[in-house]
């Protein structure tokens, strides 16, 4: 027992030192854009240059939609920032001649990954940053010693669909097949039989 929480203990300290893998490709065949985008429960900072009644925190709907005076509804999930700035820039037209717009992300809640199964501590982890399935064992605190560590997944939704990523523990702490140590997107969820 003594050894194998020294190899995990090994393994995420080297884990989180190595720069992190590209995810693989999308569906389409297209890396995926890094840049960060919105999602639900995003707590977000809009100003209006010299309108103090337009300038507010906002928080990103779960339907993915925020509510903005003069404009109404406005889709803020999957965008980022700045698309969204320039959104808002474009529909308060009308109302304020040429507005100064600014968009600030001042709370990244929608980041959130879910470890279940075997492993010591599951649940859902809000992360502030990209992680990989290295790091998301590790804020797990690693599996269990009847974990089956070959036989690992990763579940993600796109668009409707449903991917499976698999992951083998035992090629990656040997420094095998790297690649698998795919970075993690909002949502995904890992699963240790």
């Amino acid at each position: 027992m003594k050894g194998l929480e020294t190899i995990l203990v090994i393994a995420a300290s080297v884990a989180l030192c190595l720069p992190p893998v590209p995810a693989r490709a999308s569906s389409d065949g297209t890396s995926p854009n890094l840049g960060y985008r919105l999602g639900p429960e995003d707590v977000l900072q809009i100003s209006v240059w010299k309108d103090e009644s337009l300038t507010r925190e906002v928080l990103v709907r779960p339907d993915g939609m925020i509510s903005f005076p003069l404009i109404g509804e406005v889709q803020a999930e999957g965008k980022s920032a700045e698309e969204l700035q320039k959104d808002l820039r474009e529909r308060l037209s009308p109302f304020i001649p040429d507005p100064t717009v600014s968009v600030a992300v001042t709370k990244v809640n929608s980041y959130k990954i879910y470890v279940v199964g075997k492993v010591n501590r599951p649940g859902e982890y809000l992360v502030g940053h990209y992680s990989n399935v290295m790091q998301a064992l590790s804020l797990a605190g690693g599996m269990t010693p009847y974990a089956s560590e070959n036989g690992i997944k990763v579940l993600r939704g796109e668009q409707g669909h449903q991917q499976t990523f698999s992951f083998r523990y035992g090629d990656v702490k040997k420094g095998n097949h790297l690649e698998q140590n795919i970075l993690l997107q909002r949502g995904d969820v890992i699963v240790v039989p």
